[in-house]
């Protein structure tokens, strides 16, 4: 048996898997915490990292590896091989402000043509202006920028601070993939190109940013002095590119994840420019494209109304079943933590529809779930108009194996649900890539279904959702 190892560094843990690279059937596994915030240290990535392979039994029985991360994240080098300062992440919403005078300097239009994106707080672009701008010192030195998956190959090749790590800061080596330079707002999906222009125009001049590998690309070997020596390491992956590999998504299928943050997207053969910012056209891990739509609140939304409710998620589920779709009215928009999708980063949540009749706990359990669904959905529409035909929803995330969540999310958005098994959808797409690389071709590894399901669709939730969203003042 051929095992291959795949990671997935998320905002809050990292995930190890190691795998059969002919089936794909998980072997072992381990995990990691992260530490909380939006601006983290990435040598606590590092130290995670090295943790959760020690939970999934090390590396000494594994024939590839690769690492698939949270996009977006800012990870600034200097010429030494440091880290200038702690990473922002992309639920960092400080360079807002950034991202807008960027748009207003290249235009909306112009970067949608030249990087399939239009810049918003999450990407890499707006948060070195923020830096250039807040913090002219730190931008002074850095050397070279990169994302946190890159980060993390680079040290696992062996690379990092002068004097601290086997093979030096040769920041030369920095590698990334195309899905995951999709997210920086400097580099084109339909070019295959980075624009330093607008590299220059974020920090205010150059510096080096890593080499874009090709899907199937071996970047090198393992060399850091914690782990076996000589591992072939793969290009890796943005999360969410990395989680279609895992899924097995096709031309069709649209993917919800619901997890700190709720993201929809769908695998593309074209690339998609949308001017009005709603939908990222992101590169794909495998040559194709994936655009996106994010929200920033998702299953955090379940987690303060549980609390709120006093319940547990199982009692968060039986309360909203227990309601008619549209929660006799009762409508929460669910913007706890601001909103990316719609722009709205100084937004806050709002529950409107209150009357006597429909002030209960199981209506506020609904609502809950349905807003969380209603902002997705719009997101889904944004896509659509982009030239999707969906024919089914892969839901997944925590939230998805909710006993409430699938049918709610069926009869919200229209269409067929599928929940597949539990897993670890990222680590196991960038494990996929991993045995991918060892025989050059992508292998076709079955999906375990835990349920499905078809409601009819409930039109008159979204139109209750999207009525109040224009009542707030800030809509």
């Amino acid at each position: 048996m051929t095992l291959v190892a795949g990671v997935d560094s998320s905002t809050q843990s990292c995930k190890v898997v190691v795998v059969d690279a002919d089936t794909g059937a998980v072997v072992r596994e381990g995990r990691a915490p992260h530490p909380d915030g939006t601006s983290v240290d990435p040598t606590a990535w590092w130290d995670a990292l090295l943790a959760a392979i020690a939970d999934a039994g090390g590396l000494g029985d594994v024939a590839a590896i690769a690492v698939a991360g949270q996009q977006h994240g800012m990870v600034a080098l200097d010429a030494d091989g440091r880290v200038v300062r702690d990473a922002l992440l992309w639920n960092d919403t400080r360079s807002a402000a950034a991202a807008a005078a960027l748009v207003d300097e290249v235009g909306a239009d112009e970067y949608a043509r030249r990087t399939g994106v239009v810049p918003v707080a999450s990407f890499t672009a707006t948060k070195l202006r923020w830096m250039r701008d807040h913090e002219p010192e730190s931008a002074d030195r850095v050397a070279a920028v990169c994302l946190p998956h890159d980060w993390l190959t680079w040290r696992l090749r062996g690379h990092g601070p002068a004097g601290e790590s086997p093979l030096g800061p040769d920041l030369d080596a920095l590698t990334t993939d195309r899905s995951d330079a999709s997210g920086t707002a400097y580099w084109s999906p339909t070019t295959g190109q980075y624009d330093l222009e607008l590299l220059e125009r974020a920090l205010g001049r150059r510096v080096r940013v890593p080499r874009v590998l090709e899907p199937l690309e071996t970047v090198g070997a393992t060399g850091a002095s914690e782990l076996p020596a000589g591992i072939p390491i793969g290009a890796g992956a943005g999360d969410n590119a990395a989680a279609a590999l895992g899924l097995g998504a096709a031309e069709g299928d649209v993917v919800i994840s619901l997890g700190t943050s709720g993201t929809v997207f769908a695998v593309t053969p074209e690339p998609v420019r949308d001017a009005s910012g709603t939908v990222a056209g992101f590169a794909s891990a495998d040559g194709a494209f994936l655009p996106l739509v994010a929200t920033l609140n998702a299953a955090r939304v379940l987690d303060v109304t549980a609390a709120l409710l006093g319940v547990n998620h199982d009692g968060l589920a039986d309360l909203a079943r227990a309601a008619a779709p549209g929660a006799d009215g009762l409508v929460l928009l669910p913007y706890f933590e601001g909103e990316r999708t719609p722009n709205l980063p100084d937004a806050t949540a709002s529950l409107g529809g209150m009357t006597l009749a429909s002030t209960t706990r199981e209506n506020l359990a609904r609502a809950a779930i349905e807003g969380m669904l209603c902002g997705l959905a719009d997101g889904l529409d944004a896509i659509v108009r982009q030239g999707l035909r969906p024919r089914r929803l892969l839901l997944v995330g925590g939230a998805a194996r909710s006993r409430a969540v699938p049918g709610i999310a069926s009869e919200v958005l229209g269409l067929p649900v599928v929940v597949p098994e539990p897993g670890e959808y990222v680590a196991r797409g960038a494990a996929r890539q991993a045995a991918g690389m060892l025989v050059g071709a992508m292998p076709e590894w079955p999906l375990t279904e835990h349920a499905s399901v078809e409601h009819p669709a409930a039109p008159h939730v979204r139109a209750a959702y999207a009525a109040e969203a224009a009542r707030r003042t800030w809509a």
